[in-house]
């Protein structure tokens, strides 16, 4: 069995060794889903530095060092750095109001670079990345948002002066991915991984199912765990491809976009804490490069303030992922 990272590095057709580089642009957008309000929309760019197994956890960089002691002490296969820059804007139910209704969701913008490190065994794959940026008028969503709305001719954004206040953020995650299940035909399979997340940007625990139909399956189970970090979407790979569903069980402690600032007066709203999260997608890679869509959709998420409309409402997008050799 390919291991999880070995699979990653032939996401493009490749042999894994030192000195591999690959960038990914993923976009974040519920315009994909008909809607304009809540997560709205996420731009994210990420290179990939590839090594083989003999590099082994010294490879990891100084941002995810402090994490490195909950990874196991074993010998790997494959190891990768991934470092990612991404701006994230989420906003109300209702754009058109100056000021919106303390019950919606605040105006929020952030700025980040993410640092991830994973390493790969026979059966299952780690990774730990650490995630530090700013939220606030400095990581320029208002805009951002009226430029792009003014280019598609959409309604122009009125409430971006409620926004949350400049705040520095950051979050240390640690996950884990296992390919728990596989057809004999070797078409399908079932993975299953948790995550722990703990920051200002968001604090969290969860779990998640993923099943999986298509072909070269063994050469990409390994791309789920970019998922939730959010730099990528689970891709195909060696020309392979695959369609998908997966469901996420999510527990937050605390999430900026939602409680706000940490250390300021801000807008923030109740919400049900447990958030479960359905995705599809689809995927299919060619040559060097690799293409993904999918469509997150977030259920029975109740306010627990006057609003009765549900989380479901703000937090539905599509994501797109293009990956290509440098």
């Amino acid at each position: 069995m390919k291991t999880f990272v070995s699979t990653l590095f032939l996401l493009y057709g490749i042999q894994a060794y030192s000195g591999v580089s690959w960038m990914s642009a993923t976009l974040d957008n519920d315009l994909f889903v008909g809607e304009d309000n809540g997560y709205t929309n996420g731009i994210y760019v990420s290179k990939y530095n590839v090594y083989d197994g003999s590099y082994s956890q010294h490879e990891a960089d100084i941002w995810v060092k402090p994490l490195m002691w909950s990874m196991p002490n074993r010998s790997i296969d494959q190891a990768v750095n991934v470092y990612s820059f991404g701006q994230t804007l989420t906003t109300p139910y209702d754009i058109s109001q100056a000021i919106p209704s303390e019950s919606d969701l605040p105006y929020s913008a952030v700025i980040s670079f993410t640092n991830t490190y994973i390493s790969a065994g026979p059966n299952y794959a780690d990774r730990v990345s650490t995630t530090l940026g700013i939220v606030g008028p400095l990581a320029l969503g208002e805009e951002t948002q009226k430029a792009v709305h003014y280019v598609i001719s959409a309604q122009e954004p009125k409430g971006w002066d409620t926004q949350l206040n400049n705040e520095l953020v950051f979050e240390f995650s640690r996950g884990r991915i296992w390919r728990e299940w596989i057809s004999d035909s070797g078409h399908a399979d079932i993975l299953l991984g948790g995550n722990i997340g703990l920051g200002t940007l968001s604090s969290s625990v969860s779990t998640a199912a993923v099943f999986r139909y298509g072909k070269n399956l063994e050469d990409s189970y390994a791309t789920a765990l970019f998922a939730d970090s959010r730099t990528s979407n689970p891709i195909a790979v060696n020309g392979g491809w695959f369609v998908y569903s997966g469901l996420a069980l999510k527990y937050y402690f605390n999430q900026i976009y939602t409680d706000g600032n940490t250390f300021s007066d801000s807008r923030s709203i109740d919400y049900d804490h447990n958030i479960n999260i359905l995705a599809l997608g689809v995927t299919y890679s060619w040559g060097n490069s690799s293409l993904a869509f999918a469509i997150n959709t977030p259920f029975s998420l109740q306010y627990n303030g006057s609003s009765d409309r549900n989380l479901d409402d703000f937090n539905s997008y599509g994501t797109l992922t293009f990956a290509w050799e440098m």
